[in-house]
C-alpha cells in the first residue's frame, strides 16, 4: 500500500480517539475546563452511562462570542501561545484537542456567555462541523451538551463498557477533582438521578468526609511537608487502617490528577513495616511545585507527568508520610488475619541479663506509644498477657520479638556491617545456577548484612558466617528468603532491598509461637517492645499489641466504668 496523507476527518477521528476513550473522558474535558475557567459551581448530568447525553454546566468566564467557533478547532487554545509555555503548564486544559476530539465523534450543543459581553452564543456541531450558530441569551458560564457520543464511529462504540461501568468510571473523575477543588461546589446525576451533591467546603477534610464519611475523614493524618520550591500536602492513614488495593492512593500535581507509579511507592516506603502483605493506606496528597519542574505533556489524557527531579519529589513524599506516621497516636489494634503461616525453623531463647544487654534501645529515641506495662504471664506459649495503666494488653511475643530485632539490626546497620559470627562448620546449599549468580552478584550487600556466602562448584555455595542474631538452623529458609527478594526486586525505589533482608532475618531469628518464656524473658521483652519507635506492628505489618480498655471489661462485667 503507497504512502498517502491521511484525509482530515480520519485524523481528526484518530486523534479524537487518543484523547476521548469513553464517556468518562469526556466529563473530564470538561469539567478540567469548567475548573480552568473559574468556576466555583459544576453540573454534572448523564444518560445511557454517558452514551446517550452528557451535560457539562459551569458558572465559570464563559467563552467569548467571537471565540466560540475557534474553541472547536483542533489545536485551538488559550492557555498557551509558545513552545516554552509547554514547559510551564499552569491549567489542567492546554493541548487544544478536547473540545475537537469531542465533537469529531458527538453531537455537541454549546451554550455559553463570556463575562463582560451582554448576549451569548448558542452552537450545534455535528461530527465536527458547525451545523447552526446564533446569539443567545443566559447568565454568564458555560453548557456543553454531549449526545449520541461515537455515532460515528460504531466500532468505538462496540468496546464501551456496560452502562453501570461507564457511570461509576464518571464518578471517580468526578470525586477526584471534587477533592481536589474542595471550594467548588459539583453536583452529579445519572439518568435524573442524584448522584452526588457535592456544596462548596470550607476546609478539605470536610469534603473528604462528604465523599468517604465522617469516621475516615477523621482517622487520617494530616501531611504537611516543604523544601525551597516543593510542597507536600494532605492525609495518609494510620497503621491499622488500610485497604485491600490501591484504590484510594490519590494524588494531585498541581491541582492535576495523575496516576503515577513512583508516588504511590514513595508512599508505599513509608509504611514498609507497618502494613501486613497485599495490604494499602489510604492517601490523599497534594504536590504543589513550580509548572516548569513538571511536565504534564506526557499523555494525549494528561493523566501522566514526568518530574524534572523524580528523585527529589520521591524523597520528599516519602519523608513527608514518614514524618506524619511518627507523630501518630497510638491504636488499638483488632485482629486480623496473619498472611504469614507460623515458621517452623527453632529459635535461640532469649537470654536472661539486663534488658539494654539483651535488646539495645533502638535510633536512641525515648520512648513512644507503649505506655510501662507489668507482664503478668504467658498465654498458650504464644502470648505475653501484660497490665497496663489503661487496661489490659496481649502482646504476640514472636510479632514483639520481630519488632524490637528489626528496629535494633536497622540502628545497627546505619553504624556499619552487622555483626557476623562465623560457623564452626560451613553450611553447604544447593542452588540453580541463576541462584548462585544472584548471590555472587550481591555478594557485597550479604557481607554487609553478616553473610559471608562463596561459590562452591557450579550448583552450590558455601555458607561461612550469618548475622549474628541468627541460629544456624535458619540458615536455609533465610537464603530462600533472600533469593525470593532477589527475584522479586525490580526498581529501587519499589523495593527497599535490605529493609527486606533484614525483615527476613527478623522473622527467622524472632522466637516463635509455642515456645515457652520464663518472666524474666518475658519482662525483657516488653521492655524492650516499649523502647521501641514504632512499637505497634511488626516489621511486616502485623499488629503485635492489641489493648483492651478498662472502660471495655468493666462494661462487659457488667460493671459501672
Amino acid at each position: 500500500m503507497p504512502i498517502r496523507v491521511l484525509d482530515p476527518e480520519l485524523v481528526a477521528q484518530i486523534a479524537a480517539g487518543e484523547v476521548i476513550e469513553r464517556p468518562a473522558s469526556v466529563v473530564k474535558e470538561l469539567v478540567e475546563n469548567a475548573l480552568d475557567a473559574g468556576a466555583s459551581r459544576i453540573e454534572v448530568e448523564t444518560e445511557g452511562g454517558g452514551r446517550s447525553r452528557i451535560r457539562v454546566a459551569d458558572d465559570g468566564c464563559g467563552i467569548p462570542a467571537a471565540e466560540v467557533a475557534l474553541a472547536f478547532a483542533r489545536h485551538a487554545t488559550s492557555k498557551i501561545s509558545a513552545p516554552e509555555d509547554l514547559f510551564r503548564i499552569a491549567t489542567l486544559g492546554f493541548r487544544g484537542e478536547a473540545l475537537a476530539a469531542i465533537a469529531a465523534v458527538a453531537r455537541v450543543t454549546c451554550r455559553t456567555r463570556a463575562v463582560g459581553e451582554e448576549l451569548g452564543t448558542y452552537v450545534r456541531i455535528e461530527g465536527g462541523e458547525i451545523r447552526e450558530q446564533r446569539p443567545l441569551a443566559r447568565p454568564p458560564g458555560t453548557e456543553m451538551i454531549v449526545e449520541d457520543l461515537f455515532f460515528n464511529t460504531p466500532a468505538r462504540r462496540k468496546f464501551l463498557k456496560g452502562e453501570g461501568a461507564e457511570r461509576r468510571a464518571i464518578d471517580l473523575w468526578i470525586s477526584r477533582y471534587a477533592l481536589a477543588y474542595p471550594r467548588v461546589a459539583f453536583f452529579l446525576r445519572h439518568d435524573r438521578r442524584e448522584a452526588l451533591t457535592l456544596p462548596a467546603a470550607r476546609e478539605p477534610r470536610h469534603r473528604l468526609a462528604a465523599l468517604y464519611g465522617a469516621e475516615v475523614a477523621e482517622a487520617l493524618l494530616e501531611v504537611h511537608e516543604a523544601d525551597e520550591e516543593m510542597r507536600i500536602s494532605g492525609w495518609i492513614s494510620p497503621p491499622g487502617m488500610d485497604r485491600p488495593d490501591r484504590q484510594e492512593m490519590v494524588f494531585f500535581v498541581n491541582g492535576r490528577w495523575v496516576q503515577d507509579r513512583m508516588l504511590p511507592a514513595a508512599v508505599l516506603q513509608a509504611y514498609h513495616t507497618l502494613l501486613p502483605a497485599g495490604r494499602f493506606p489510604w492517601s490523599f496528597l497534594w504536590i504543589d511545585l513550580p509548572p516548569d519542574a513538571v511536565d504534564v505533556n506526557v499523555h494525549p489524557a494528561k493523566i501522566e507527568v514526568r518530574f524534572r527531579d523524580p528523585d527529589r519529589v520521591f524523597r520528599l513524599v516519602q519523608r513527608a508520610a514518614h514524618r506524619a506516621l511518627r507523630q501518630t497516636a497510638p491504636r488499638v489494634f483488632q485482629p486480623v488475619a496473619s498472611p504469614m503461616a507460623p515458621a517452623s525453623m527453632p529459635a535461640r531463647p532469649l537470654p536472661p541479663g539486663k534488658p539494654a544487654d539483651v535488646l539495645p534501645k533502638p535510633f536512641g529515641e525515648e520512648a513512644t506509644g507503649l505506655p510501662p506495662l507489668r507482664v503478668i504471664g504467658q498465654l498458650q506459649a504464644t502470648y505475653i498477657v501484660a497490665e497496663g495503666p489503661d487496661g489490659l494488653y496481649l502482646l504476640d511475643q514472636h510479632a514483639a520479638h520481630e519488632r524490637v530485632l528489626y528496629e535494633e539490626l536497622m540502628a545497627r546497620r546505619q553504624e556499619g556491617p552487622l555483626p557476623a559470627q562465623p560457623l564452626l562448620q560451613p553450611v553447604l546449599l544447593e542452588v540453580s545456577p541463576e541462584e548462585g549468580s544472584l548471590l555472587e552478584e550481591h555478594q557485597e550487600a550479604l557481607q554487609e548484612l553478616g553473610f559471608w556466602i562463596e561459590p562452591f562448584g557450579p550448583r552450590a555455595v558455601r555458607v561461612r558466617a550469618i548475622p549474628a542474631v541468627l541460629s544456624a538452623e535458619a540458615i536455609r529458609a533465610v537464603i530462600q528468603d533472600l533469593l525470593f527478594d532477589l527475584h522479586e526486586a525490580r526498581r529501587p525505589m519499589e523495593v527497599a532491598l535490605e529493609a527486606r533482608w533484614i525483615r527476613s532475618i527478623c522473622k527467622r531469628a524472632a522466637v516463635k509461637a509455642g515456645q515457652v518464656l520464663s518472666m524474666e524473658q518475658m519482662q525483657h521483652l516488653v521492655r524492650a517492645l516499649e523502647r521501641c519507635a514504632m512499637p505497634w506492628t511488626c516489621p511486616h505489618g502485623r499488629p503485635t499489641v492489641l489493648r483492651f480498655p478498662l472502660g471495655q471489661l468493666a462494661h462487659q462485667f457488667g460493671r459501672e466504668p
